[in-house]
Order: C-alpha cells, then sequence, then structure tokens
C-alpha cells in the first residue's frame, strides 16, 4: 500500500545546502575580482585627473596673459592720440569688406532663382557681423505666384537662404505691379 504523504522520521533532516554554498563562493570570487578591478581603474585614472588638472591650470595661465596683454592693446588703442587711426581702419576694413561683394556674381545667381515675370526693383547688399551677404531687396510682380515661386526657388538654392518677405504693396496708380520687399543671406564668401 502507498503513503499519500511521505514522512520523514529522522530527527534532523537533510538539507540541499550544497548548491548555497557554491553560489556562495562564487559570488564572492567574482566580487573579489571586481573589486580588485576597481582599484586597478582608480589608480590609473588618478594619474589622468592630475594629467588633466596640470593642462587646465597652464591653460588659466595662459588665458590670463592673453586676457593681459589685450588689456594693453586696447588701452594703447584708446588713447586720444591712436583714435582717429582706428577709427580710419575701421572704415577701411568696411570698405574694403563692401568691395569684396561681386555684383556680377550676385546678378548671375539671382537670374538662376528669379522667373522671367518678377521685376528686380532695388537691391542692397550689407555685410552682417559674421561676414555674411544679406540681400534686402524690392521685387514686384502682377500677382504673388512669380514671387512664391522665386522664393521656393530660394530656399531651394545652395547659394541663398533664410528667405524672409518683411512688406508687400499692393499696386498703386503710379505702379501697378505688387511689390514685395525681401530680405535674404547670400552664401557666396567674401
Amino acid at each position: 500500500m502507498k503513503l499519500a504523504a511521505p514522512i520523514n522520521l529522522a530527527s534532523r533532516p537533510f538539507r540541499h545546502d550544497r548548491p548555497i554554498l557554491v553560489a556562495s563562493i562564487a559570488t564572492a570570487v567574482l566580487m573579489v575580482f571586481v573589486l580588485a578591478l576597481q582599484i586597478y581603474l582608480i589608480r590609473a585614472e588618478r594619474g589622468a585627473g592630475e594629467e588633466a588638472a596640470r593642462g587646465i591650470a597652464e591653460a588659466e595661465v595662459r588665458l590670463e596673459q592673453l586676457t593681459r596683454r589685450e588689456a594693453q592693446l586696447q588701452a594703447e588703442l584708446t588713447r586720444p592720440e591712436n583714435e582717429t587711426v582706428l577709427v580710419r581702419s575701421v572704415f577701411l576694413n568696411s570698405l574694403l569688406l563692401r568691395k569684396g561683394i561681386s555684383w556680377t556674381l550676385i546678378f548671375g545667381d539671382l537670374e538662376k532663382v528669379m522667373p522671367y515675370n518678377v521685376k528686380l526693383v532695388q537691391i542692397r547688399p550689407q555685410v552682417t557681423e559674421d561676414n555674411e551677404i544679406q540681400l534686402e531687396m524690392v521685387v514686384a510682380a502682377r500677382d504673388s505666384e512669380p514671387v512664391i515661386e522665386m522664393l521656393r526657388n530660394m530656399e531651394n538654392s545652395d547659394i541663398f537662404s533664410s528667405t524672409a518677405v518683411t512688406a508687400a504693396l499692393p499696386p498703386t496708380d503710379n505702379e501697378p505691379l505688387y511689390r514685395y520687399r525681401v530680405n535674404v543671406l547670400y552664401g557666396r564668401k567674401l
């Protein structure tokens, strides 16, 4: 006859602790290995940190020297006897930048993007603070579709970017065309 429940009559039943002990020993060995690896990495990084700190200290010293030199030069430039030379050199530099703009290239590039039924009324190139050329233009057309096509062509072009219509004027008795003021960055370098 078979018993429904197994009965253990031992005063101390047998426990299966061996797998737990083996896993604990393996975990302890792994943790010792990770600890040794971390100690090695900390010592290796300590040298790199000291080198970086030396580099930063040298860069700060060099920056301080350059700042002092800049202050000396600025003081020399702002002296009253040098002020006229400074103003004149700034003026000449701005003239040289403006002379670097090629009207032939501007009109050639505009010809590629402007439809035949858009009239260029006025154009004024300006050099921005970032030494980029910005074109302020007034264009005219019988309706808005050709101007929209021109703006689309400019946006798809590699040479023109950041197109914006800043004003639109309807036709008058003296001027039968719609007029649009357009600002665009011109990508050619000076």
